[in-house]
């Protein structure tokens, strides 16, 4: 009974460990490998290194993506991409209409005055 005791605290920290650490890591590794699988053309896509395209194609054979940069093509390992951007839909925009009311301009007559030069010796 005494091994079993001396034993109870290991197998808790390794069970802590598994739930705190190893299940939420697979979790997100199955979420990733999901999104790389959903991967299509026409994506909007951000980079590791925090570039932003469009893909372009995606080459299943070699694993990479060709992604569109503003007319730039670059060309991707699958593993370098860190997220697909949500793309919300587009929502309708107001159109407000305003009247322009113009003020009457006022101009002032100003006087004008010459002066000649003076000769200084």
């Amino acid at each position: 009974m005494s091994g079993i005791v001396t034993f109870l605290p290991l197998i808790a920290i390794f069970g802590l460990m598994y739930f705190m650490m190893i299940k939420p890591q697979k979790k997100a590794a199955d979420e990733k490998k999901k999104m790389m699988e959903s991967l299509k053309k026409g994506d909007a896509i951000v980079t590791i290194g925090g570039l932003h395209g469009i893909v372009d194609e995606v080459v299943e054979v070699d694993r990479t993506v060709v992604i569109d940069c503003d007319g730039v093509f670059l060309t991707f390992e699958r593993d370098a991409i860190a997220r697909i951007k949500e793309t919300a839909a587009p929502t309708p925009v107001e159109v407000k209409e305003e009247v322009l009311v113009e003020e009457p301009t006022v101009v002032e007559e100003v006087e004008v005055i010459e002066e000649t030069p003076t000769e200084t010796k």
